[in-house]
Formats: structure tokens, C-alpha cells, sequence
């Protein structure tokens, strides 16, 4: 019955991992690979950080 009130951890995590998409494809489109480069490793590590705190969930 309480279960509607937990908060799902991974969704602000999510919302970040996808503006840091976002801001990589802007990156790219600019021509500025160093910035896409290093915004993609930041997407990938938060990304992992996700699938693991979903599999601990389960």
C-alpha cells in the first residue's frame, strides 16, 4: 500500500544521463570532439552506476 510513496532512485539519475546525451550530440555537431568525448565517458560511467543500482534492486 506504501509502495506509491518510494521514490524510484535511478529516476534522477536517468533524467541526467539523458541531458548529458543531449549535451554530447550538441558537442558533436558543433565539431568539438574533446567536449563529446568526454561528456560520452561521463554518460557511460553514470549510465553503469544505473544498471547496477537496478540490478541491486531486483
Amino acid at each position: 500500500m506504501f509502495g506509491m510513496f518510494n521514490s524510484n532512485p535511478t529516476k534522477k539519475m536517468r533524467k541526467q544521463y539523458n541531458m548529458l546525451l543531449e549535451k554530447a550530440m550538441l558537442a558533436q555537431r558543433n565539431g568539438d570532439m574533446k567536449s563529446y568525448a568526454k561528456i560520452t565517458e561521463e554518460s557511460e560511467t553514470l549510465w553503469s552506476e544505473i544498471q547496477a543500482i537496478e540490478k541491486g534492486a531486483k
